[in-house]
Parts: structure tokens; C-alpha cells; sequence
């Protein structure tokens, strides 16, 4: 008679957690840019925009992510295999073409003295952002921890740089609400562009096996 050990089937459960977790985080990514490219449009905000380009780069992140859990419920092998490593390759070029066509976009709207008509959904989204964030570091901490896994750690340490992006948005959001400065518009772009290169960056860096530090495709 074969006996299922308790401490498999509570690994196995934190497995599962983990893959929801990260499914919840491609699918508020997906639904996060679709609303911010929307307004960020309407409402002639780079800063919005920019956001919600990054979140559809970071749904190609999080497909990665939630392939290496896949992976790691089923031979527990934290090394990148090749599928990954390519998504890696793929993701960076993204984050890099949309850094630099943020930073263009930026100069060129700081030198005309754009101005957004409204900032007030880059508050809501900002502000929406940073608490579901916060939330899913929270328990991708805590399933890490209880499987001693260093992957999923760092995964829910990179959602960290998710929540720093939202922050530039809040502050970009609410300074020109404030001021009504169009700069400080193009300036938050820059700020998520400065971020999603250093992604893009990393990203590179992981594909060669490279020490990674922290961005959100840090997926081992």
C-alpha cells in the first residue's frame, strides 16, 4: 500500500499557491496595461503610457515565471532551461526598445512643453498597483520561505520593482496634479524608462547565467 508522505503533499499544495500566485500576477499585468495604455492615450500622459507598455513586457516576464514554478513542481531543478533562457532574450529586447522610446518621447515632449490633460487615473492605477503588489510580495514570500526556494524569493523580491515603478507613477501622477508642470510627466517617464532598461539589462545578464540582481525577470 503506497502512503503519500505529509510533507509531500503540503510541498505540493505551496506549489500550487505559487502557480496561482503567479498567474494572478500575469493577469493583473495583462488587465493593468490595457487600462493605462487606454488613459495613458486619452489623457496624453507618457508617464501612464510608459506604465502600461511595462506591464505588457512584464506579462512575457511573468509567463517565464510561472513556467519555471511548472518546472520546478515537477523535478525541483532551479537551473534556467532553454525555453526560459530565450524568454529572457525576448523580454530584454522589449524593455530596452521601450526604454528608448520612452526617453525619445520624454525630449521631445519636454522641448514642445506638452502638457497631459489629466494625471488623475496615473493616482488611481498608481495607488491600485502598489497595494496589489504589495499583497502578492507578501505571499510569494511566504510560499518562499516554506519551500526553501531561492526562485521563487527572488521572484517575489523582483515584484518589489513593480511596486517602485507604480511609486514613480504615483509621484509623477500627483506632482503635476499639483503643479500642473508638464515636465514632471516626461521626468516619471524617464524614471520607469531608467528601470525598464536595468530589467532589460538583467535580463540579458540571466540569460547568460549571469549573476542576476534584481528585476522582475529574475525568474530563478
Amino acid at each position: 500500500m503506497n502512503v503519500t508522505s505529509p510533507i509531500i503533499l503540503n510541498k505540493e499544495k505551496l506549489y500550487k499557491r505559487a502557480s496561482a500566485l503567479a498567474l494572478i500576477t500575469i493577469f493583473y499585468n495583462f488587465l493593468e496595461g490595457m487600462v493605462s495604455v487606454y488613459f495613458g492615450i486619452d489623457d496624453e500622459t507618457i508617464a501612464l503610457l510608459g506604465f502600461g507598455l511595462d506591464s505588457f513586457v512584464e506579462v512575457m516576464s511573468g509567463i517565464g515565471i510561472w513556467y519555471m514554478i511548472r518546472r520546478l513542481r515537477q523535478n525541483g531543478n532551479e537551473e534556467p532551461d532553454t525555453f526560459e533562457r530565450q524568454a529572457l532574450k525576448v523580454t530584454g529586447t522589449a524593455f530596452y526598445i521601450l526604454a528608448g522610446g520612452l526617453v525619445v518621447t520624454s525630449i521631445v515632449n519636454i522641448y514642445t512643453g506638452h502638457k497631459p490633460e489629466t494625471t488623475l487615473w496615473g493616482i488611481i492605477i498608481s495607488v491600485i498597483s502598489i497595494l496589489t503588489m504589495w499583497i502578492l510580495i507578501s505571499y510569494k514570500t511566504k510560499v518562499g520561505r516554506m519551500l526553501n526556494s531561492s526562485a521563487i524569493l527572488a521572484d517575489a523580491a523582483c515584484t518589489k520593482v513593480c511596486m517602485q515603478l507604480s511609486i514613480i507613477l504615483l509621484l509623477s501622477s500627483l506632482g503635476y496634479e499639483l503643479t500642473g508642470f508638464g515636465g514632471i510627466d516626461s521626468i516619471g517617464a524617464i524614471g520607469i524608462a531608467w528601470f525598464s532598461f536595468k530589467e532589460g539589462r538583467e535580463s540579458f545578464e540571466k540569460s547568460r547565467n549571469l549573476k542576476c540582481k534584481c528585476s522582475c525577470n529574475c525568474i530563478i
